[in-house]
């Protein structure tokens, strides 16, 4: 299953109708995915506001996610936590309700030490027969992943498969390809890099961005893959102004604010995220239709 972990990954926001997570919308979201190309779904991310939900939240949106994908694209649960026990806990949950892998971020906050990490890791892939995805993005976490840890970990944990990788540095990721097994699988965790990444041997994205162009960056990956750099670059610097609007402020309320105005589902944040500000707000909005996108609302 892992060789399926490819192409566009959505890293899906979760829609909510007031203080609770809007199942129907979920439901909807995800098979508008399916028809949209979208290659896999990462509930309970960054991007799905993880931090805000609480323990049976979190398990209830990776068995909603796992329920309405019916096997028709790989589900990579989002199970990470700075806490071993609860990353164990969450990634044994995501393996028996039937998900296809598990993406664990860096513990954050405490900033372990390497072999902190080392021991973290190898526990939450020794606690569930899932293939696991490292998501190094030491901008949140305060800790990379140095490429010889994941290497390290790669031939000591046999399912941990690849990285979403996020630190910005193509100089790391290229260390990661150099030193990784062969079918180690390289992600990008960037929109702005996906090209960039593909270029030097990854097989694709887990991104913001496909919250509300899917067929867009589904085809980037897609005809780059199949040999056609010029169409690949047409469709990366049509996107790279409406990636650089998605990020004006802290991921996910861009890109939340943009659903909500596509009308694709309520544009509700959790605190500590909240609305934009009307500078930004106002930027967003412009992206949105220079893009050639219809807001609704």
């Amino acid at each position: 299953m892992s060789a399926q972990f490819r192409g566009s990954i959505v890293a899906l926001v979760t829609p909510f109708k007031g203080d609770m997570v809007d199942d129907a919308a979920y439901q909807k979201l995800v098979d508008w995915h399916v028809q949209q190309g979208t290659q896999g779904i990462v509930p309970c991310g960054t991007t799905g506001e993880s931090p805000t939900l609480n323990e049976e939240e979190h398990k209830h949106v990776i068995a909603l996610c796992v329920g309405a994908a019916k096997k028709r694209m790989p589900v990579i649960a989002g199970t990470g936590s700075n806490s071993t026990a609860e990353a164990v806990a969450l990634t044994k949950h995501a393996a028996k309700v039937g998900a296809d892998g598990a993406l664990v971020v860096t513990p954050y906050y405490n900033k372990p030490t390497n072999k902190g990490l080392y021991l973290h890791f190898k526990a939450v892939a020794e606690a569930a027969p899932l293939p696991i995805i490292l998501y190094n993005i030491a901008g949140r976490t305060g800790k990379n992943i140095e490429p010889e840890l994941m290497a390290k970990l790669a031939r000591d944990c046999k399912n941990i498969v690849g990285v979403k990788e996020a630190s910005g540095s193509l100089e790391q990721m290229l260390r990661v390809k150099e030193m990784c097994p062969k079918e180690f699988i390289l992600l990008s965790g960037d929109d702005a890099l996906t090209l960039p990444v593909l270029a030097i041997g990854g097989t694709g994205v887990i991104s913001v961005a496909a919250n509300i162009v899917p067929r867009d960056v589904a085809t980037l990956i897609d005809v780059y893959q199949k040999g056609d750099g010029a169409k690949a670059q047409a469709i990366n610097l049509k996107l790279v102004p409406l990636i650089r609007a998605l990020f004006l402020e802290t991921n996910p309320i861009p890109v939340k604010t943009a659903m909500g105005l596509l009308g694709l589902c309520s544009s509700v944040m959790r605190l500590p995220m909240c609305e934009m500000e009307e500078g930004n707000l106002a930027k967003l909005k412009q992206a949105i239709k220079d893009y050639g996108l219809k807001i609704k609302s």
